[in-house]
């Protein structure tokens, strides 16, 4: 286990569950992103997430998650859609696979012809079961995913029991960016009853009262992008989201 996969897990413990800011570098400039992270991090956020579904320039991801790293003193996590979402600026990346896309490319592909730059640039593997659900947004597009029903919740449990079987350390179920409703409650408790990962859930989390919700089924980490493209203040929003989650949060035990 890498140090951040560590420090990630131990904020879980303590806190009983954490909040992380994706950062789309194709909708920021190097003083944008620098000043929404600030302003994240001030807010409580436990680490900033670099990534978003479309192609983006390598130079610019570079900038970005450069400018990032100098601001903040939270780890910055690479959330790539392709082999073009990497810099070696980052301290670790989600080393996902796309187990419900219909393309190899999103399942296995993409990660052997990656794995060597995350290996060059030193940073640590983070490996990840991704399962796109609902709208599925740009994600569940670009990805070519098989998207499951939101009145599904066993497909998304088998899948996810596959992560967990195939030695993979993360689940994440993705709505989508800008989802109009966020993945039902009853599907993350289903998810949570039936496997030990750590359960990452993000997709049209708008409020504190969605995210204590799905924090309240089972969810480990909610992540949040758009909400913060959308927002003036971003620090007073991120805080509160945090505040919600930490209100049905309990810290987990380290046996």
């Amino acid at each position: 286990m890498g140090k951040i996969e560590e420090h990630l897990l131990d904020k879980i413990r303590r806190d009983g569950a954490i909040h992380m800011t994706l950062i789309d570098p194709e909708e920021e400039d190097i003083k944008s992103a620098s000043k929404k992270v600030a302003e994240a991090e001030r807010g409580g956020t436990s680490a900033i997430m670099v990534g978003g579904s479309t192609a983006m320039s390598v130079s610019h991801l570079d900038d970005i998650t450069l400018a990032v790293k100098k601001t903040v003193n939270i780890p910055i996590i690479l959330f790539p859609s392709n082999v073009a979402g990497i810099s070696r600026f980052a301290d670790a990346i989600w080393f996902m696979s796309l187990l419900n896309s219909t393309n190899p490319y999103f399942i296995t592909t993409a990660q052997a012809l990656s794995a060597p730059l995350v290996k060059k640039y030193g940073l640590e593997p983070l490996p990840m079961g991704y399962i796109i659900i609902g709208e599925g947004g740009a994600a569940g597009l670009i990805g070519q995913a098989h998207l499951i029903p939101y009145h599904m919740p066993k497909i998304v449990v088998a899948y996810a029991l596959a992560a967990q079987y195939l030695g993979m350390h993360f689940i994440y179920l993705e709505a989508g960016s800008g989802a109009k409703k966020p993945v039902p409650q009853e599907m993350v408790k289903l998810v949570r009853e039936m496997t030990s990962l750590p359960l990452i859930v993000g997709g049209g989390i708008t409020n504190e009262n969605t995210a204590k919700q799905i924090v309240k089924a089972g969810a480990d980490i909610i992540v949040t992008g758009t909400l913060i493209e959308k927002v003036s203040f971003v620090e007073k929003k991120v805080s509160a989201i945090i505040e919600g989650i930490k209100s049905v949060a309990k810290p987990k035990s380290s046996n």
